[in-house]
């Protein structure tokens, strides 16, 4: 019954959203969103990607909680990774090709927009903070301006060796993004125990966060961070040093890539304090991380670009646009139906679960966790996380796809749920509703 409460509060938030977005947008016009609070349009379809679509999501429903069970860890980590891919794929595909994958990060506001401007990555990177703020010259694209320059460099990395256009870039989005899954899976063994990582798997895979994994650079930008805390995780219960080496490297690029993402200090801290022991034993773990840390800011620093100059800018351009006019009394409450949408009724239940063992265990949950324990700790740092990132009034609307990497993370709760098929059954459902009724803008 808690499970379906949950649920049912978290259907109810959306519902509300969705008649206060409407009545907002149509007396006052400030939401700007066609159908709030998605950034979307109501377009039922079909395509040729519907059947690939239905069947991927009636295999996992099917055949998932029991192969995860059973399959081989590594088979187990593979097989995930195809089946999210499949699953993100059969989704784009929906929309057709061109306006499903290629054309996404080819549009007006994107990073492929500007990859000519890049001719001289040097020069490009010195004079990046000169053209944040709209109406200095040439101003950037709302997504190039809104992000620091490691996101629109992977781009025009990829174009040099030859992953040419929109169809490239969204196949690297996808590829990449899908091991994200992956990622989470590998951290919550790691942090708790296996049991719980294959329990998460089916859910992690069929996510209703898929629609905008493919395609959006925000799913590279997951994969990057939670392969980040994923490394941590092995760092700090293994204790090698390549490992922690590794996670500060990405962390580092993911700073990088968007800013917001600094926020998953807050997931590293949580992963630090699970494994405060190993880190007592072997104190000399936090000098890699370290030194990778510093790796991608001081090439970027050196290259001439001010990551706290450009964030400051970065402020100013946001409130020249939209974001100034976005009503914050609505968007703060509204950004988490957007997450209810982004990551299904399943894990809705799941973070109730994930508060109730949190609750009832109070300070035994952090001084001597169980496995289930320390799942709920790390489910409430990325729901930490994402929180101080609504508050902030930097995330109003969009945040369906601004905040997948923080989605990914708040689907492992659902490894805390009775009986997985129907909860599943739950998720797919909701995926294919709205990925057919709607045309989402990423």
């Amino acid at each position: 019954m808690r499970d379906l409460c949950a649920a049912g509060a978290a259907a109810l938030l959306v519902l509300v959203a969705v008649l206060v977005g409407r009545h907002i947008q149509d007396t006052h016009h400030t939401l700007f969103v066609n159908w709030p609070p998605l950034f979307a349009v109501w377009e039922p379809h079909l395509s040729p990607g519907t059947p690939a679509a239905v069947v991927v999501a009636a295999a996992v429903v099917g055949y998932g909680p029991v192969l995860a069970a059973r399959l081989p860890w590594r088979t187990l980590l593979g097989s995930a990774w195809v089946a999210a891919m499949a699953w993100i794929w059969s989704l784009a595909l929906v929309d057709g090709w061109q306006r499903g994958v290629a054309g996404r990060l080819t549009t007006r506001e994107e990073y492929l927009r500007v990859i000519g401007r890049f001719h001289d990555i040097p020069g490009t990177l010195r004079d990046f903070t000169q053209h944040i703020v709209a109406g200095s010259p040439e101003p950037w694209p709302a997504h190039v301006a809104g992000h620091p320059p490691g996101a629109t460099l992977t781009f025009v990395l990829l174009d040099r060796i030859g992953l040419r256009g929109g169809g490239w870039a969204g196949v690297w989005c996808i590829t990449v993004g899908a091991t994200a899954c992956v990622a989470v899976l590998v951290a919550v063994r790691a942090l708790a125990d296996e049991r719980l990582a294959r329990r998460a798997a089916p859910f992690l895979v069929l996510a209703p966060a898929a629609v905008w994994l493919g395609t959006s650079a925000d799913a590279y930008f997951a994969a990057v961070a939670a392969w980040a805390v994923a490394l941590l995780a092995l760092a700090v219960t293994g204790g090698s040093p390549w490992a922690a080496a590794g996670s500060g490297l990405l962390f580092g690029l993911t700073c990088y890539l968007s800013y917001g993402l600094t926020l998953f200090a807050v997931i590293a801290a949580a992963v630090l304090v699970l494994g405060r022991h190993r880190v007592r034993e072997r104190p000399a773990l936090l000098a890699p991380l370290a030194a990778g840390l510093a790796v991608v800011p001081a090439a970027f620093t050196l290259a001439g670009f001010d990551w706290w100059e450009a964030y400051h800018l970065l402020v100013t351009r946001y409130y020249q646009g939209v974001g100034g006019v976005r009503p914050y009394g609505y968007w703060v409450w509204a950004n988490l139906a957007c997450t209810v949408l982004c990551t299904g009724p399943a894990t809705a239940a799941g973070l109730a679960r994930a508060g109730g063992t949190l609750a009832r265990r109070r300070g035994a949950a952090l001084s001597r966790p169980d496995a289930t324990g320390r799942l709920a700790l790390l489910v409430a740092a990325a729901l930490l996380a994402l929180l101080i990132a609504d508050v902030s009034g930097m995330s109003k609307a969009e945040t369906e796809r601004i905040w997948l990497p923080f989605a990914m993370w708040l689907l492992a709760s659902c490894a805390l749920l009775p009986r997985p098929r129907t909860w599943l059954t739950a998720q797919a459902a909701l995926t294919l509703l709205l990925n057919h009724l709607l045309l989402t803008g990423w």
